[in-house]
């Protein structure tokens, strides 16, 4: 048994020191993208003003690319095909211009929402596969966190559930400025649903919105974050494909 069990326990001990590697490779974002996560909730007029200035700079080769996770209080947004019929806002909440395509969509507690500012120049300048990209990488993230989740043809978002219990967990809606993307996604984790009423969430009426919470998923944002990080790389390997055949 002597014999055996060094060269055994050796094995094992390599084999731990390369998952441990493994690992770090897979939550290390890469240097030239700084990965930022607000703990409080931020006014979305100050976001809006960060993505501005911070693309501005990314252009004009001063500041890196940028991932921010962050909540914002309840309030909605409105994005460039936003119809005014489709607002209703019984509770009041302030509305908010956002310069971004799709319609209206609400943002609170309990939402993981994630700005993306990247640079298109060196990552495919592909705005169909950045999008495709940023909607693999939420299903990813969902789906280590226990949840299948889908794109669905002819509607925007990302979706659960089949037929008429499909609804609509993540939303998503860009601006592209000079090849550097501005805003992004946002999952639903435990978010107060009854605050959506006050919307046709980007204007899809024939299906509701869900969160993890309401699948009977309560899950901390932390471990959120930490499965956005882990499924980044696969995102970005994804624009680093389009690039080199392009």
């Amino acid at each position: 048994m002597r014999i055996y069990a060094e060269p055994l326990r050796n094995a094992q001990r390599l084999l731990s020191t390369r998952l441990l590697a493994i690992s770090a490779g897979v939550d290390e974002v890469p240097a030239d993208i700084e990965w930022r996560v607000s703990d409080a909730p931020v006014a979305y007029d100050e976001a809006l003003t960060f993505m501005e200035e911070r693309a501005a700079a990314i252009r004009a080769g001063g500041a890196r690319e940028c991932v921010w996770l962050l909540e914002h209080p309840p309030l909605f947004t409105a994005g460039t095909s936003a119809d005014p019929a489709e607002l209703t806002n019984p509770l009041d909440f302030p509305v908010y211009e956002a310069g971004r395509g799709g319609r209206y969509t609400y943002h609170g507690p309990g939402q993981r929402v994630v700005y993306v500012i990247l640079d298109l120049e060196k990552r495919g300048r592909d705005i169909r596969r950045f999008v495709h990209s940023l909607e693999g990488w939420m299903i990813d993230a969902l789906g280590e966190l226990g949840t299948s989740a889908h794109r669905a043809d002819g509607r925007i978002g990302i979706w659960v559930g089949d037929g008429a219990d499909e609804k609509k967990i993540g939303a998503l809606g860009v601006r592209v400025k000079r090849w550097v993307t501005l805003h992004g996604f946002a999952l639903n984790i435990a978010p107060d649903l009854a605050h959506f009423a006050g919307i046709i969430p980007c204007g899809i009426a024939e299906f509701g919105v869900t969160s993890l919470s309401e699948l009977g998923k309560q899950i901390a944002m932390t471990r959120v974050d930490a499965s956005l990080k882990r499924s980044f790389h696969p995102f970005l390997n994804s624009l680093e494909r389009q690039c080199k055949e392009s």
